[in-house]
């Protein structure tokens, strides 16, 4: 039995673990086990403790991206499949990186080709980024980071315009067609990862379409290197005790307050996930922030008082050890006297070149092609 490979990009807050979350729950209440995988240059990571709240089998690569650790990918999908009757794996690649067709789907085409079927390569995009992009801007990003954004869609074999529902029908189908114009080998889906908006579509296309990475980019590795390294990185856990704090409210107060900060030094926010969970009570709140105050959300909810442990990670366009301080100093403002914090692990830090384990110069041919280059040109990675 082959397993089917979901790759599911795109930039920072496009809502990718949104979506990864709804497909598990969906498949888990028709008792179907899916396997996921998430990715991030470091460890603690707010994806992998949400997702494995849906009962999937759930695999985390961190300490560098999937085009970067190819094995550690790989092994990923090993350990998915050896837990049991698993045909369809997602992996969801750090949302910083692009060439991902030359870099990860080329790769898995060419040496898994009798235990894996690839599907198309999936990029997500939040709908205001998508407008800024196709107007010409940046998105507030920094010129390089929207470089990464640009080089995401040119790539894509579905670009899926996600959180849909907070669009007018006009607005949306309007949108479609600018990004079909723009893109015009990509096919363009309409979903919403929050509400299941589109989602039986873009499933229906991924879950039996084996065209996978159709184009090769070209991509300038100086520019990609510097669109990452602007992004200030940070992963924090801690533990939170308190005989009186209401955990709810406190989420709320500490992103509001980071959004406030973030605008102040004017830095352009790729996500912020906040996870409040108490783990002998299966109780839990996940806080997300994309941008301004506007873009703050919380789902879920936690008993007042108690122990809850906090992972909080941050992507922001700051020096990191700069965005380490801010977010330490707002934590213990947002604490008081009221709650205690005893941190457990904080790693800060800027993504390093991006140096892929492989990198193709060729579209392998699929299992369904008719046409593809076998070619292997460069297995060494870039310079």
């Amino acid at each position: 039995m082959k397993t089917r490979i979901i790759m599911v990009g795109g930039f920072l807050g496009a809502g990718k673990t949104t979506l990864l979350y709804k497909i598990a729950h969906e498949y888990a209440l028709q008792g179907i086990k899916v396997g996921l995988i998430t990715n991030d240059q470091a460890a603690g990571l707010v994806d992998t403790a949400y997702l494995e709240r849906t009962g999937s089998v759930v695999s985390e690569v961190n300490g560098s991206c999937f085009c970067c650790n190819f094995k550690g990918l790989t092994d990923a999908i090993g350990y998915i499949q050896s837990q049991g009757q698993i045909e369809i794996i997602i992996a969801e690649p750090v949302g910083s990186c692009t060439d991902l067709s030359a870099t990860l789907i080329q790769p898995l085409k060419d040496h898994f080709r009798d235990s894996i079927i690839v599907s198309p390569l999936s990029v997500l995009i939040d709908p205001k980024r998508l407008e800024s992009i196709l107007g010409g801007g940046t998105s507030g990003l920094h010129s390089s980071a929207a470089y990464i954004v640009r080089k995401q869609l040119e790539e894509a074999d579905i670009i899926v315009i996600n959180k849909a529902d907070l669009l007018s029908e006009g607005e949306a189908s309007s949108l479609k067609k600018q990004a079909e114009l723009e893109w015009p080998d990509a096919s363009v889906f309409l979903l919403s990862g929050k509400s299941g908006l589109g989602l039986d579509d873009w499933l229906s296309r991924v879950l039996v379409d084996n065209y996978a990475g159709g184009r090769i980019l070209e991509i300038d590795y100086d520019v990609y290197a510097e669109g990452e390294a602007v992004l200030g990185w940070l992963n924090r856990t801690s533990v939170l005790g308190s005989e009186k704090a209401d955990w709810n409210d406190f989420a709320d107060r500490l992103l509001h307050s980071l959004a406030g900060k973030f605008d102040k030094e004017k830095a352009a926010v790729g996500h912020v996930k906040l996870f409040l969970e108490k783990e002998d009570e299966n109780d839990y709140l996940i806080g997300n922030m994309t941008g301004g105050e506007d873009t703050i959300s919380r789902r879920g909810s936690l008993k007042n008082a108690g122990t809850v442990k906090m992972t909080l990670n941050a992507r922001v366009q700051m020096d990191p050890d700069k965005l380490e301080g801010l977010v330490n100093e707002e934590i213990s403002r947002i604490c008081g006297d009221d709650i205690l914090e005893l941190l457990q692990e904080s790693r800060c830090l800027s993504p390093g070149r991006p140096n892929p384990t492989y990198r193709y110069n060729e579209v392998m041919m699929s299992p369904t092609s008719s046409s593809g280059g076998d070619i292997l040109v460069n297995k060494g990675g870039v310079s």
